[in-house]
């Protein structure tokens, strides 16, 4: 079986795009999120590890520690912010709806960085 690679972002990449957007979709109808934690690390390593070009500016992280509530992952250094892996995977993209279920010093700094709205 023969499957498409996206440039730069890979597989990793592909697998967030459909993460975030299923998320897009499910949390304004209030419907849980059945996401695996293994594919959310999956995505999380992505967004931290330098090849998320298109899903989050390099400096949105600058000088913060995410740790997440649900699973054993950590990345960075600075003001902590902690929470569920999936609620990390939405803020870090951008979707301030994401923002309340974060607890930590690094929620108004990561809060300030993203798009108004």
């Amino acid at each position: 079986m023969e499957f498409f690679e996206p440039p730069v972002v890979g597989l990793p990449g592909q697998l967030t795009d459909l993460q975030v957007h299923g998320q897009d979709m499910r949390r304004p109808l209030g419907l849980p999120h059945g996401l695996d934690l293994d594919r959310l690390r999956v995505s999380l390593d992505f967004l931290t590890g330098g090849r998320a070009i298109g899903f989050t500016p390099r400096r949105r992280l600058a000088g913060l520690r995410l740790e997440t509530t649900d699973l054993s992952w950590s990345w960075g250094t600075g003001d902590m912010l902690a929470g569920p892996a999936e609620a990390l995977m939405m803020a870090i993209t951008g979707r301030r709806v994401a923002v309340s279920d974060l607890d930590g010093p690094g929620v108004g700094v990561l809060a300030g960085r993203l798009p108004a709205g």
